[in-house]
């Protein structure tokens, strides 16, 4: 019986092989000859000792750290979990390094679309610190503290900041599939070294382009030269398969529903603003008076009954105004001006992307959000508002796809998924991941009740999934969540004691941890076998132990303590129609050897040929 490797994917070897396959000649005893690579590449090696590079102190350990399996795993939460048995969305709690690599067995290639906002490096983020010999550890360590700012006065300021990145980098790349995409959010301080690691992970061929996206209007005083509004969405793709979907403007001629003295249809769209912006305090210089048609004062009333604002400037209103492009309506004693848009044949048609998000959505409108979820105004500072992830999604995923972000700090992008998958009717998939950084004791989040970001993500796709539903009334949407966090292996390393040799063999015979469950040792052998966690699994009680059927047949595992023939021939009734399936047992777990070695040939007479035992 083949034991169970504890271990996650090995990228080292699973790179050499590929080498082995694309050119077997250079393989000499199992070893790859370097000498006979370069013959065969030829003028495509680099000889000179100076060349065109980009390097950084760390570089190596950074790439070899992106290379080293972690020996952790990710224990199942039902308790913090929404929709457990239906939903096939995912968060995470851990350090994404260690959940990276972990994941590379079951969703190696699988990712459509990644977007991160990962620590701009201004000098007050925090800058996560890795630990080349024991990352659960180092972990560990920092769930139990408030994380340090990479401040300035450091003297390996983007030092540091390269080596959280590249690997991590290095990691997410091998999960996007071959037409997949990635963005990056980002603002100048670390903007240029972004661009050089991403050149060197994702190949300089596969840089598709920059967003600059305008997040704010105007700035403080505090800026020491001019207003900076701007921030950076850097986009790279996986490969050559991918297709950008370019907008398709449809417009029905139902729509157009008003008809002017001459004939001519047109809609209208309220001038005043509404939404999370719509007050006068929002955006000063757009609250200003118009003239009604009976010569009286208009003025912009937000929602809410307050002094609001316009949709747009004095400019274009004054251009409206002029060319009789604004259509009133009187309600009660009010005037209400709309503006007036003709239906035009020639703008049906499909709309380039701008690379510039100029009126999109502004941090602002990120925040508003949160605050009305939350009902507290300072519970998470700065998150992306939904309309930019929402845009992204909209140009890369389909039906089916997932959507990663390993830096999701208040769950903005699950929440963007779960809108998006509401607005056109689709059914995408999210995996979050995010360290349980704690949240200062004066903060708002932690007089709230939020000990650390997990919780406040957690419970904002709680909220905003309920809040969708209750207000369409789609009771069909995926608002659920599977939780997992990282952890230590459940199974004992085996490291003896030479002077306690007796006692630690004993133990060994049950190497399991004695404070995990039997659903934490089955996650971690679907994560070290390559299967989803959203794999369904079926419990199937005989004689009141447990078998677990996993993908309908495709993997069958009993993990109990007295296993007997019995349990073995009932296994083999769930076994797939259309492939033989590995099964899988607890290495203690049989009566006796015995019944272990005729389990076994049970197992190989009925076809089945991959036994493991963890």
């Amino acid at each position: 019986m083949e034991k169970l490797d504890g271990k996650s994917l090995d990228l080292v070897q699973t790179n050499i092989e590929a080498l082995k396959k694309l050119f077997p000649e250079v393989v000499t005893e199992g070893k790859i000859d370097f000498e006979k690579l370069k013959l065969i590449l030829g003028e495509e090696i680099e000889k000179r000792n100076e060349r065109y590079e980009f390097t950084w102190h760390g570089k190596t350990q950074a790439m070899k750290l992106a290379q080293t399996p972690s020996t952790g795993t990710l224990r199942p939460d039902k308790q913090s979990s929404k929709n457990w048995d239906t939903t096939e969305n995912l968060y995470i709690e851990g350090d994404n390094l260690e959940v990276l690599k972990l994941l590379q067995k079951s969703y190696f290639g699988k990712i459509k679309m990644i977007y991160i906002d990962p620590p701009y490096n201004t000098g007050k983020d925090f800058v996560y610190k890795d630990d080349f010999r024991d990352n659960i550890k180092n972990y560990k360590e920092m769930t139990q503290q408030t994380t340090k700012a990479n401040t300035e006065t450091n003297g390996r300021y983007h030092t540091d900041w390269l080596n959280m990145m590249y690997p991590r980098l290095k990691l997410a790349r091998n999960l996007l599939r071959e037409d997949g995409v990635i963005f990056i959010s980002i603002d100048d301080h670390e903007m240029a070294n972004l661009k050089k690691i991403c050149d060197e992970i994702f190949g300089e061929e596969n840089f598709i382009g920059n967003f600059i996206w305008r997040k704010k209007y105007g700035g403080g005083q505090a800026e020491t030269h001019f207003v900076t509004e701007h921030e950076y969405i850097v986009v790279y793709r996986k490969g050559y398969g991918f297709t950008w979907k370019d907008k398709q403007i449809t417009v029905s001629e139902k729509e157009f529903n008003k008809i002017d003295e001459n004939g001519r249809r047109f809609k209208t769209i309220k001038l005043a603003k509404w939404g999370n912006t719509a007050r006068k305090e929002d955006r000063p210089s757009m609250h200003f008076p118009i003239t009604a048609p009976d010569g009286s004062e208009c003025i912009p009333y937000a929602p809410d009954g307050n002094l609001g604002r316009w949709r747009i400037g004095r400019e274009k209103m004054e251009f409206l105004l002029e060319n009789d492009l604004v259509y009133w309506e009187k309600k009660d004693t009010r005037w209400e001006p709309y503006e007036k848009q003709y239906f035009d044949e020639e703008k049906n048609k499909i709309i380039k992307q701008r690379s510039i998000l100029y009126n999109l959505a502004q941090t602002g409108d990120g925040s508003n959000l949160l605050t009305n979820l939350f009902n507290n105004k300072d519970i998470f500072e700065n998150p992306k508002p939904l309309e930019l992830i929402k845009l992204f999604i909209g140009h890369i995923c389909n039906d089916g796809d997932i959507v990663l972000d390993f830096f999701s700090g208040s769950s903005t992008t699950a929440h963007a998924v779960m809108e998006y998958n509401f607005e056109q009717d689709k059914d995408i998939k999210f995996m979050m991941i995010q360290l349980p950084d704690p949240t200062f004791e004066k903060s708002e989040a932690y007089k709230a009740g939020y000990k650390n970001i997990c919780e406040i993500g957690k419970e904002r796709i709680r909220r905003a999934g309920e809040k969708i539903v209750q207000e369409t009334g789609k009771a069909d949407l995926d608002i659920g969540f599977k939780v997992f966090k990282l952890d230590s292996s459940n199974v004992k390393p085996w490291d003896p004691d030479f002077e306690n040799f007796e006692k630690d063999l004993v133990e060994q015979l049950n190497n399991i941890k004695e404070d995990r469950t039997r659903e934490d040792l089955l996650y971690e052998i679907l994560l070290k076998i390559g299967l989803p966690l959203t794999t369904a699994i079926e419990e199937i009680d005989y004689n009141g132990k447990t078998i677990y059927n996993v993908g309908f047949g495709a993997v069958l595992l009993c993990l109990e303590d007295d296993i007997d023939l019995d349990i073995v021939h009932e296994m083999m009734k769930h076994k797939s129609e259309h492939l033989s399936p590995k099964v899988i047992f607890k290495e203690s777990g049989f009566i006796n050897d015995s019944v272990k070695i005729n389990a076994i040939q049970t197992l190989k007479k009925n076809g089945i040929n991959d036994v493991r035992s963890v």
